[in-house]
Parts: C-alpha cells; sequence; structure tokens
C-alpha cells in the first residue's frame, strides 16, 4: 500500500477542495482529511483545518503543481 504523506494544510475544506481541483488536473491523486487540531477544535464535526494528502511518489509533483498554482 502507498504511504500518504501530507502535501498543504489549509484552513477550510473549500480551500483543501480548490486544492484537489489543481491536483486532479494535474493528473495527480489527492484527497483531504480533517487535521487531529481541527477534531479536536470542532469536537469531530466537519470543518476546521485540513490536510491535503497524496502519495509518497507523487509528493516533488503535488509540490510543483501548487507551487506554480
Amino acid at each position: 500500500m502507498d504511504e500518504l504523506v501530507v502535501v498543504e494544510v489549509v484552513a477550510t475544506e473549500p480551500e483543501a477542495e480548490l486544492l484537489l481541483g489543481l491536483l486532479r488536473d494535474a493528473g495527480i491523486d489527492s484527497l483531504r482529511r480533517q487535521t487531529n487540531f481541527g477534531a479536536g477544535a470542532s469536537d469531530g464535526l466537519p470543518g476546521g483545518p485540513q490536510e491535503v494528502v497524496v502519495r509518497s511518489q507523487d509528493l516533488e509533483a503535488a509540490r510543483e503543481v501548487l507551487r506554480t498554482a
């Protein structure tokens, strides 16, 4: 199984979705998940800070996509 690594942390779900779209357009599989801080701050409810994660082998390409966006 591929290891998932965090490529970016953003404050909200819409910001995370924007980054997921950029990565998807570049052919990079990604997903978002609530950070541990976000889960604790909102008692487990959706929202709060989000991590955008990619497979470890896609990390550098994902960083480049987000850097040039």
